[in-house]
């Protein structure tokens, strides 16, 4: 199967999409994400990281201050604003004084975080709630013309333990996403900006998240590129789990490649990962595989 091809307009410049595959580092200045919370809430300890990531070969850097992981209270119980811009914006400065070339993400559902990051040099704003928690973010990322993911997610992170199972993931995510979109272009903001992401794990119960990516070729004629993160989630460690105990996240390297893989076979455009270096080669050889594809 051929990749669709796409450009990607951000906030200064534009990604060609779909001639080989982008990794997009993930970046957590938080204290309670579930993989690598308080790794790297010390500022020289986030900015070492984040220019390990980039001379590894990460195509754009995700950085967020406020954790989504599963039982997490957010919204009118996350942290506030000010608190995720004074654990952010020191990194993203630095880094961009190191490297200012570099293609920034700021991982945020808050319009007031997305308008001074992208104001500070970030390209693009990855929204995990689709725009749909801030009710200021449509008006924002219009204004501030910048680079839009909108993932997909059912319920909020405090919910997810009680949600019922879909009857149908995969339908459910395109339709859910297709009116995340309608929504978007009806605010003004323009289609060429726009990715989407599947939500990997957002939601979605373990036995969901196979199909969702078994499926992921479905999505294909919604006419946007696609961006997944699968890497080090808890039903990598499921599926890898030895003698009843799920494998910890830092064993998780093998399964998080195969399944980064798996997507770029079933066309995803970026894929978000933790280890860098591993990743960039996997998918060198996935990204062969697709140019010999039908």
């Amino acid at each position: 199967m051929q990749r669709s091809l796409h450009s990607w307009r951000l906030r200064s410049r534009t990604l060609e999409l779909g001639d080989r595959t982008l990794v997009m580092g993930i970046l957590n200045v938080t204290p309670d994400s579930f993989s690598d919370g308080g790794k790297f809430l010390a500022r020289d300890h986030a900015v070492a990281h984040a220019l390990k990531m980039l001379d590894e070969g990460a195509d754009l850097l995700d950085i967020g201050g406020e954790s989504t992981r599963p039982g997490t209270p957010v919204v009118e119980s996350g942290i506030p604003a000010a608190e995720e811009l004074r654990r952010i914006m020191p990194v993203i400065e630095d880094v961009l004084r190191e490297r200012p070339s570099a293609f920034l993400s700021v991982d945020t559902y808050k319009a007031e975080v997305a308008r001074v990051a992208i104001n500070a040099g970030c390209e693009i704003v990855n929204d995990v709630s689709a725009m749909r928690w801030d009710k200021q973010m449509a008006s924002t990322v219009k204004e501030l013309d910048s680079g839009l993911v909108l993932m997909h997610t059912r319920g909020r992170p405090q919910e997810w333990r009680n949600l019922e199972l879909s009857a149908d993931i995969v339908a459910e995510v395109k339709n859910d996403l297709r009116g995340y979109v309608g929504a978007a272009l009806a605010q003004g903001i323009a289609k060429d900006h726009i990715m989407l992401d599947v939500g990997i794990g957002f939601g979605k119960k373990f036995e969901q998240n196979y199909p969702l990516l078994g499926g992921l070729d479905q999505l294909r004629d919604l006419g946007f590129p696609l961006l997944v993160g699968t890497s080090r989630k808890s039903f990598i460690g499921r599926t890898l789990a030895m003698g009843g105990k799920d494998a910890p996240p830092d064993q998780r390297l093998n399964g998080s490649l195969a399944a980064a893989t798996a997507s770029v076979l079933k066309g995803a455009h970026v894929v978000r990962v933790h280890d860098v270096k591993a990743a960039v080669e996997a998918l060198k050889i996935a990204d062969e595989i697709l140019r010999f594809s039908k």
